[in-house]
Parts: structure tokens; C-alpha cells; sequence
């Protein structure tokens, strides 16, 4: 009923989004008007940026289901991320000390989604010597800011949480949303698969497939520099699936990066999958067809793990830490210690007592089995997709 009186209500001040062309249009004027705020002249890489989101917006505006809320839900968030960008632009510039700020031996929590992932991030981030960003400070990055000016920003990103858990109380079970928690990288990156989880957009597939992603980790290293400065350095844990893709590019960008990749049977992890994106589609689109979203994130699964599969391999071995997702949902007091150990952490008193309350935070992204035919596919069909990973993951399992 929530979605219907929105929709309704948006309606008449979406209309333009029926049409690609003045889609774009609309962003570019809305973008000028984001930057005039900004007091700031954006340059060449800022002027990419405006066209790539603009390019996303036309995709969207492509989807013959998009509902009015959904186009709204696009397009305040490609103004917020062009705002947020403009605002760290002008930190730099105003502090040029902020670029000399050094991202040392960052922690990229990489994989499948729907593998324990979010459970190991926080584990991560919980530990003193490490820092996960929180979905406020990514989403409204700012420098040294008083406690009230903070907690502005906070409590403007918490009412947009509040906002999307009200709309989509399935997707927040699945993977809930908090401001003051840490969460995923995708908050400041653009050029990543997550618009596909609220639409089926191919023609914004084919892009991603072609696009060079390393301005989206440059500009991610400028937000940790403008996040960490003045402030204690700690090792940042970072997280999003699909960096698994990514390792080159990374360690490109962030040298002496290293990788947790956490694991689990594909055929779980996809049908664990699709059911979350059903539930995120379902706030944009009026129908969502399940087999759709089946046969688009198989293939977009599949290609990105056999993709960081290949990158792995031209990898130090000390570069790459593996989780069996089984075992630290199952035990994390036995095996939350052995990756501390492999990522030459200790592991203290502080860290164990800790444990018991972010291993109790309701699903760490994983999630029940889902059936796989709601979605169109069988178990044959995903096992064979991911050719010999699913026998590497059993063997990882033990």
C-alpha cells in the first residue's frame, strides 16, 4: 500500500523518465544545479562521472516496469553521489595534505554474495586495530567535523534507511541496512553490477562489461584519505562481492592490498541471491519475473568469480585469505581466530568478547537455501556454470 500511494503521488514528476533521451537531459540539468550548490567547477573526470550516471539513469529509464518510485529512488541517488563526490573534490582541494594520507595494506572482503560476507566484515571492523567505513560516512564524507555536524549527516542517512526498510521489509531481513554500521563499498563507487539488482537492464550490462572501473577505486581511496585524516590510522576493511572481479585493478590502485574471499556452494549462494534481488527489484519495478532475474545474475555470477579466479592466480599467495562460509557461521569462535592469524592480526581478549554480539546480528549474508526454479534455474544448470569452483568450495569446506 506504501509503494502504491508513493507511486501515485510520483507520478506526474517522473514522467520524464518515459523518455531516455530527456532522462539524460534532465540529469544534466540536475547535475549543473548539484554542482552550482557545491560552489565548484567540475572537471574533466567529474564531467565523466555526470555522463556514466547519466548513462545508468537512460537504462533505467529504459525498463518498461519502472515505477515512478523506483526512477525518484535513481535519480535523488545519482545527485546524492554527484554531491558527495563534488564535496570530497573540494576537501583535496582545500587540504592538499588529505592526498598524502597513505591507504596501507587495506582488507577487501571479496566472493559470491550471500556467503557470510557481511558477517566477516564486521568481525573485521570490530577489531581495534581496523576501521570499516560506515554507511554515513561514505554516503556524506566529510573532514573533521564537530559532534553535531556528524550526527546531522548520520540521522539524514538513517531516515534514508528507515525509508527503504518501510518500502522493502524482505530486503532489509535479508541484509539490513544501518547508517552507523560498516557497509559496502558501492556506497561511493558507480561503475559496479548493483543497479542490476533493482532492474534487469542489458543494455547496462553490455557497458559495465567494457568499462574501466579504476577511477571508481581512486575516488574510493580519496574518501578513506578525507575519512582518515587527522585522525588515528587503522587498517581499513573494505567489502563488496563483486571487487572480486576487480583484484588487478585494486591492487593497482591500493598496493599491498589483500583479499578475504569467503565462500560458498553456488548453488546456494545464487538462489539466496536472486531472492534479495527479487525483494530490492520489487521497490522499482511494478512486476519483477523471477526466471529474468535468475538467467541475468547467473551469468553475472558466474563471469565475475571465474574472472577473480583467473586474477587470483597472478597473486602472492599471502595476497588472498579463503573462508569457508560454512565454517564461520557454523563456528566463528574456532575460525574467526585463523583468519585473523592469516591476515597477521592478533587476536585478543577484546575480540573474542565481542564476538558472541555481532555473530548474534540477525542473517550475516548468508540466508536459507532458496528454490532455484522459482528463478529458472536447476542445480545441474548453476553447477555447471561455475565449472570446478563448486568442488573447490567443498574442499575448502572439508
Amino acid at each position: 500500500m506504501r509503494r502504491m500511494v508513493l507511486n501515485a503521488a510520483l507520478g506526474r514528476a517522473a514522467k520524464d523518465r518515459r523518455d531516455p533521451g530527456r532522462a539524460l537531459a534532465l540529469w544534466r540539468e540536475r547535475a549543473a544545479v548539484v554542482a552550482a550548490a557545491a560552489d565548484t567547477e567540475p572537471d574533466a573526470d567529474d564531467a565523466a562521472f555526470v555522463e556514466d550516471l547519466g548513462f545508468t539513469l537512460q537504462c533505467f529509464a529504459r525498463v518498461p516496469e519502472l515505477t515512478p518510485l523506483g526512477w525518484t529512488v535513481q535519480l535523488r541517488s545519482a545527485e546524492e553521489r554527484l554531491a558527495n563526490r563534488l564535496r570530497v573534490k573540494w576537501i583535496h582541494s582545500q587540504n592538499p595534505l588529505v592526498a598524502d594520507e597513505p591507504i596501507e595494506r587495506p582488507v577487501f572482503v571479496v566472493g559470491l554474495p550471500r556467503t557470510a560476507s557481511s558477517l566477516v566484515h564486521r568481525i573485521l571492523s570490530a577489531s581495534e586495530p581496523h576501521r570499516g567505513p560506515l554507511l554515513w560516512e561514505l554516503q556524506r564524507t566529510g573532514l573533521g567535523r564537530d559532534a553535531a555536524s556528524a550526527d546531522r549527516s548520520r540521522r539524514a542517512v538513517e531516515r534514508q534507511v528507515a525509508r527503504l526498510t518501510a518500502l522493502a521489509p524482505a530486503y532489509d531481513a535479508m541484509h539490513p541496512l544501518r547508517a552507523d554500521r560498516p557497509e559496502e563499498s558501492i556506497a561511493v563507487m558507480w561503475r559496479t553490477y548493483f543497479p542490476l539488482s533493482c532492474a534487469v537492464m542489458p543494455d547496462y550490462r553490455a557497458w559495465l562489461e567494457q568499462a574501466d572501473v579504476t577511477a571508481d577505486y581512486e575516488y574510493l581511496r580519496q574518501v578513506l584519505q578525507v575519512l582518515q585524516y587527522g585522525r588515528e590510522r587503522r587498517r581499513w576493511i573494505l567489502k563488496f562481492p563483486g571487487h572480486v572481479a576487480h583484484l588487478d585493478v585494486i591492487r593497482q590502485v591500493f598496493p599491498g592490498a589483500v583479499f578475504v574471499w569467503t565462500h560458498r556452494d553456488p548453488v546456494a549462494a545464487v538462489g539466496s541471491f536472486c531472492a534479495l534481488v527479487e525483494a530490492l527489484a520489487g521497490v522499482h519495478c511494478r512486476r519483477v519475473d523471477p526466471v529474468a532475474v535468475g538467467r541475468l545474475w547467473l551469468g553475472v555470477l558466474a563471469e565475475s568469480i571465474d574472472r577473480g579466479r583467473k586474477l587470483r592466480r597472478a597473486l602472492p599467495a599471502d595476497a588472498v585469505a579463503d573462508v569457508s562460509s560454512h565454517r564461520i557461521v557454523a563456528d566463528p569462535h574456532r575460525y574467526a581466530p585463523k583468519l585473523f592469524e592469516r591476515l597477521g592480526v592478533p587476536w585478543t581478549f577484546a575480540d573474542r568478547m565481542g564476538l558472541d554480539a555481532i555473530a548474534g546480528v540477525p542473517d550475516g549474508g548468508v540466508g536459507p537455501r532458496r528454490d532455484l526454479s522459482r528463478y529458472g534455474l536447476g542445480t545441474e544448470e548453476v553447477e555447471e556454470a561455475f565449472g570446478d569452483y563448486g568442488q573447490e568450495v567443498a574442499d575448502l569446506r572439508g
